[in-house]
């Protein structure tokens, strides 16, 4: 296909989005309910539960960042800082980590937080091998030496234990008899800023203000987050005045509105990546040159040009430029006749991917029919199988697939970039991918404490993972936010976690 074919795909497609939510733009939710004091923020889908140490889903999370505390936390600039642990001590061989817990802190529901709790979720998570379960592999202990201290014992140096213990809420400490009760799916009790308080399914979970909190009162009485699918609907409802805080921006409006006196916006470089994943369980796509022909047949270009209006940045490796752990590498430009090439050498002819993508993450369906046109000169039809977010889990982690597309947001240390996915034991390889120097070099990217030789090893290890296609990487995203003009005290973060902890809504704000 030419380029001026495929750029007229892409105008063709874009400007239906376009219109479509332009339809929408005048639309007005109905919020209803008291939210008095309360910000209401709107997320793009419901979670899909709310135990911390299971979920893998972002909307979850987006609700948890509030609820609950881990030991340590990211600060601004994604240093690890206390949290539940006030300090910590390391022993001359880095195998013993020992952490002092902060006092006096309680769980929402007024019972005191000990290290008996740290102990639990940590065991919990190693113990019943839950998805988090590859942040604590290098703990071969775990124990309470009294109520305010924990020891980590260690098998190896693992010089991104803190960030593995306090990167994102998946590793939240949480309380045994909650879990033991079986309400923590349902009715989570943590330490955070914020309690929970009830979920409406398929319209909104509320929080109300922890005026316990080790941190300080919260500001606001409470959170409502509200299920928004509809990028339009929701950024409607912000202008209107209905909602104080969303992050589902339309990326097509944000040139317009940056210049909207009736919201701020902030547009932040994130360390998030999406890709595609072929399964490799799976013929033809167990063979290297069908999918390498596939990363040669996609027009990252015009994925990112319909996905992300120019927001986005196209890459073809999961760490973005300007992150001290980068990576250049541009082996895979739009070639068709290469793809061709490979498939003839690989004397592989399919005919049709069945590609997984959802509704609640709507870059991923517009990506799939760009995806769809791109490989349409290779004779492959690509069956768009659109589903909930929830189902899209299920169907990755049974490995029905051929293709999918989908990100991994909030990424900090390179090991969160590459090990779960890409490891032949990683917790999310769902791609099925093996190669045993991949896993020699991730497996010593764990334990490497000098930085530069650290560096050159996961450089390593991501040039093998990108030439074998066990990700086909598109793009890092920015972080589009945008509040009303009244709430203050919040930051967009680079992470993408959520946190109203220092927010307020001042007078004449959203109800």
């Amino acid at each position: 296909m030419t380029n001026a074919a495929r750029w007229t795909a892409v105008v063709f497609i874009t400007s239906l989005i376009f219109a479509l939510t332009a339809c929408s733009t005048g639309e007005r939710v109905d919020l209803g309910g008291d939210t008095s004091g309360r910000l209401v923020a709107a997320i793009g889908g419901e979670p899909d539960q709310l135990d911390p140490n299971k979920t893998s889903a972002y909307f979850s999370f987006e609700v948890l960042e509030n609820v609950y505390d881990t030991l340590v936390e990211p600060d601004a600039n994604l240093e690890m800082r206390p949290a539940l642990a006030e300090s910590w001590d390391v022993s001359p061989d880095q195998r013993t980590w020992t952490f002092h817990l902060r006092p006096n802190v309680t769980f929402h529901d007024g019972k005191p937080f000990t290290a008996d709790d740290v102990v639990y979720t940590y065991r919990r998570i190693i113990d019943e091998e839950l998805t988090n379960a590859d942040k604590l592999s290098a703990v071969t202990d775990v124990r309470a030496t009294n109520p305010t201290t924990v020891v980590l014992q260690l098998k190896q140096p693992t010089p991104n234990l803190l960030t593995n213990l306090g990167g994102f809420k998946g590793m939240a400490i949480v309380q045994r008899e909650n879990v033991e009760s079986g309400q923590i799916a349902a009715h989570p009790i943590g330490t955070g800023p914020f309690s929970f308080e009830n979920q409406k399914s398929g319209d909104s979970i509320s929080l109300k203000a922890n005026p316990n909190y080790w941190g300080g009162v919260p500001k606001v009485a409470g959170v409502v987050f509200r299920f928004i699918p509809e990028k339009s609907t929701a950024l409607s409802a912000l202008q209107a005045g209905e909602i104080d805080w969303t992050d589902s921006v339309p990326t097509q409006r944000v040139n317009q509105l940056k210049d909207d006196d009736s919201l701020h916006l902030a547009v932040t470089p994130s360390n998030d990546y999406w890709y595609l994943a072929l399964n490799e369980a799976r013929p033809p796509w167990n063979d290297v040159r069908v999918r390498q022909a596939i990363a040669y047949g996609i027009d990252r270009d015009a994925i990112v040009a319909a996905t992300s209006y120019g927001t986005a940045a196209a890459n073809q490796l999961a760490i973005p430029q300007g992150n001290p752990w980068y990576t250049d590498y541009h082996r895979y430009d739009y070639d068709i006749d290469r793809a061709k090439q490979l498939l003839q050498e690989a004397n592989a002819s399919p005919q049709k991917i069945d590609m997984l993508v959802t509704n609640e993450y709507p870059e991923t369906v517009t990506a799939a029919q760009i995806i769809a046109d791109n490989l349409a000169p290779l004779g492959i039809t690509v069956d768009i199988r659109t589903v909930d977010f929830a189902t899209w889990l299920d169907e990755q982690n049974t490995g029905h697939f051929d293709m999918l597309m989908m990100g991994w947001l909030g990424n900090i240390d390179p090991d969160d970039f590459y090990y779960a996915q890409h490891h032949t034991d990683g917790s999310s390889n769902a791609q099925k991918y093996s190669n045993p120097e991949v896993d020699r070099l991730l497996d010593a990217g764990r334990v490497e404490t000098d930085p530069q030789a650290r560096a050159d090893i996961y450089r390593r290890a991501a040039t093998i993972i990108a030439d074998e296609c066990s990700y086909i990487f598109l793009y890092n995203p920015s972080v589009i936010q945008a509040w009303s003009p009244n709430v203050t005290g919040y930051d967009a973060r680079r992470d993408k976690a959520i946190r109203f902890r220092t927010t307020a809504v001042n007078e004449g704000g959203a109800p």
